[in-house]
C-alpha cells in the first residue's frame, strides 16, 4: 500500500502540455465525464424507448453544458469563495483564465450545486424553447448523470484537489506530508456508482414521470452528506454550523429536501 499512499509524490496532475498551454487531467476527465453521460443517456433512450431523438438529445446536451458550466463558476463564487464580492462587481474576471501576471492558469473554483442551478434553468429554458416535457428528460438525466460524476469526481483526485480528513486508514492518501482520506474517490462511489445502481434498478418501477429525475436530487444529496464526513471542510469556510455541518451538506440538505418534498407532488403518470 505504500505507492499508493505516497501517489501524489510521484504523479503529475498534468497530462501533457499544448503549445505552451497545460492539460491536466482533470480537464481530460470533465470531457470523458461529458461523453459518458450522453452515451448513457443514449444508451437509456433507446433501451426503455424514451420518446426523444439523437439529434434532440444532442441538442438538450449543449444547452446543459453551457448552463452547467456558468452555474458552477457563479455558483462557486457565491458559495464558496472569499471574494464574492469583487467578482461580482468586476463579472469580467469570473472566467478569467489568465492570473495577474498574464500566465494560462485555467477557471479554478466550481461548484457542483451551482450546477445543478444551471442545469435546471437551462433544462427549462430548453423544455420551453423546444415544447417537450421537462420531467422526461429529467428522468433521463438522472439515469446518465451519475456514471458520468464518476469521473468528474476521479479527476479531481488526480488533481489533488477537495482533499480528504485526516485518517489512519490504510487507504488514506499523504497530501503535504499528512495521511489523508481520498475523499473525492468516496465520492465517485457513493455519489456515482451506487446512486446510478440504484435508479437503474427503480427505474421500471417509478410512479410518474420525473420520479427518477428527483429521486436523483434526494439520492445525490444523501451521499454528499454522507462523503462529507470524509471531507476536509473548505479552508475558507470551515464549518458552517454546529461546529460540524459543512457549506456542502447545508447546500445538500436544503436541494435534498426541496427533492423529497416534489416526490409527494401529483405528477403525470406514466402509460
Amino acid at each position: 500500500m505504500e505507492k499508493w499512499n505516497n501517489i501524489y509524490s510521484t504523479f503529475d496532475p498534468v497530462a501533457f502540455n499544448l503549445f505552451g498551454i497545460s492539460v491536466h487531467w482533470y480537464g481530460i476527465m470533465y470531457v470523458l465525464a461529458l461523453l459518458v453521460a450522453l452515451g448513457v443517456a443514449k444508451w437509456i433512450a433507446k433501451k426503455d424507448s424514451y420518446p426523444i431523438s439523437n439529434a434532440l438529445l444532442e441538442s438538450y446536451f449543449l444547452w446543459v453544458e453551457i448552463g452547467v458550466i456558468l452555474g458552477a463558476r457563479l455558483g462557486y463564487i457565491i458559495f464558496y469563495d472569499p471574494f464574492t464580492t469583487y467578482y461580482l462587481t468586476h463579472p469580467w474576471q469570473i472566467f478569467n483564465p489568465l492570473d495577474k501576471d498574464g500566465n494560462f492558469v485555467g477557471i479554478r473554483g466550481m461548484s457542483y450545486h451551482g450546477a445543478v442551478i444551471g442545469f435546471l434553468i437551462a433544462s427549462l429554458i430548453f423544455a420551453r424553447v423546444k415544447k417537450i416535457n421537462f420531467w422526461l428528460f429529467m428522468d433521463l438525466a438522472g439515469l446518465s448523470i451519475p456514471l458520468g460524476y464518476v469521473f468528474g469526481r476521479i479527476g479531481n483526485f488526480l488533481n489533488q484537489e477537495l482533499i480528504g480528513r485526516e485518517t489512519s486508514s490504510a487507504l488514506g492518501i499523504y497530501v503535504n506530508g499528512i495521511l489523508r482520506h481520498p475523499s473525492q474517490l468516496y465520492e465517485a462511489f457513493l455519489e456515482g456508482i451506487v446512486v446510478f445502481v440504484i435508479l437503474f434498478l427503480w427505474r421500471k418501477k417509478a410512479h410518474f414521470i420525473g420520479q427518477i429525475g428527483i429521486l436523483y436530487g434526494v439520492l445525490y444529496s444523501l451521499m454528499r452528506f454522507i462523503a462529507e464526513f470524509f471531507r476536509e471542510p473548505d479552508s475558507q469556510l470551515g464549518f458552517v454550523a454546529f461546529n460540524w455541518l459543512t457549506q456542502g451538506q447545508l447546500l445538500s440538505l436544503i436541494i435534498g429536501a426541496l427533492c423529497f418534498a416534489l416526490l409527494f407532488k401529483p405528477k403525470e403518470k406514466n402509460g
